[in-house]
């Protein structure tokens, strides 16, 4: 794909340039732009469409590094700057690709078939799917919260099956305890939480949701007095009774979405550490969330969503936990 293809791309036709965007760097590298920059490159330090790129003396064509200058601050930059894919050394194709797979795999796809696809060390391809999750992360200041019909419910997710002989949901399990809040015909959140009492589902629970929804759970208790904070009220179904629903009342899109986890780490990612679940989530809930737009749409929201963030090291750390 040329700059001159571009310029007339559109969401719906993200499917017929992507193949040469994950084959050709030129390609890669000016797809990256148009998603970013539109038809109008500005600087990404003072932000002037005062810019130009810069070419090779000799050849006439673009630097080696796709470098872009700007004629006010006089700053070179490359459209890696402010997005997660910044001081990477890997070609851009390999992310374009990345980011496809990601997009469109509904259950995943391993950093192992990244390596072999893209001929590259399985630390760089871990290296680039985590901070691919890492700009499908939402935005949980600004997001806005749930409303509506608002299903809950909790699971438990990876480890060691739990020992015969307890009786109670997670004892004698190196499981990790996963909340999921579902907004019906609309969005998920799903987080790591640290127990499943009735103090952390309630926390989790008022953090994601609108306080005029209505709250739908299964008979667990620790969710006992939560409709007290809701408008709507809060009504339950009595799974051990073999009730799962009743009406509208029911939890069955809550643990449909944790259907697709499980079977996404089963079958996909094998097993995953509870220091890094949450990005997993985080891969997950971005695909539930955009399940209503057609891949290749879906992968320019994950591109777009890709600037402005930064994963360092040190992040690895669960913000839930």
């Amino acid at each position: 794909m040329r700059k001159r293809d571009t310029h007339n791309l559109s969401k719906s036709k993200v499917i017929e340039q992507i193949p040469l965007a994950c084959s050709d760097e030129l390609a890669a590298v000016e797809f990256f732009e148009f998603q970013r920059w539109g038809n109008t490159p500005c600087c990404v330090k003072c932000g002037s469409v005062d810019v130009y790129a810069m070419k090779d003396s000799k050849t006439g064509e673009r630097s080696k590094r796709f470098l872009w200058r700007c004629r006010d601050c006089k700053e070179q930059y490359t459209v890696r700057i402010g997005t997660v894919y910044e001081e990477s050394r890997l070609p851009l194709r390999h992310w374009a690709y990345a980011f496809w797979r990601a997009c469109t795999s509904k259950k995943g796809v391993s950093a192992l078939e990244i390596q072999r696809h893209c001929q590259i060390s399985y630390k760089s391809a871990l290296f680039l799917m985590n901070r691919i999750r890492f700009a499908m992360a939402p935005d949980l200041p600004t997001a806005p919260k749930l409303q509506g019909f608002v299903e809950c419910d909790e699971t438990y997710v990876g480890g060691k099956p739990r020992f015969k002989g307890h009786n109670k949901r997670g004892m004698g399990t190196s499981k990790v305890p996963v909340f999921a809040a579902v907004e019906r015909d609309g969005q998920i959140r799903r987080h790591v939480v640290a127990d499943v009492t009735g103090k952390t589902l309630k926390a989790a629970i008022k953090n994601v949701v609108d306080p005029r929804s209505h709250i739908f759970t299964d008979e667990n208790a620790a969710y006992k007095g939560i409709g007290d904070h809701f408008m709507g009220g809060h009504l339950t179904v009595t799974h051990s009774r073999k009730e799962y629903a009743r009406g509208p009342i029911h939890t069955n899109t809550a643990e449909s979405s944790f259907a697709l986890v499980k079977r996404g780490i089963i079958g996909t990612y094998h097993n995953v550490s509870k220091e890094y679940l949450h990005r997993y989530l985080w891969q997950f809930d971005f695909v539930w969330n955009t399940r209503k737009l057609n891949d290749g749409e879906r992968t320019i929201e994950a591109i777009k969503a890709a600037e402005g963030k930064r994963l360092m090291y040190q992040s690895a750390v669960n913000p839930h936990a």
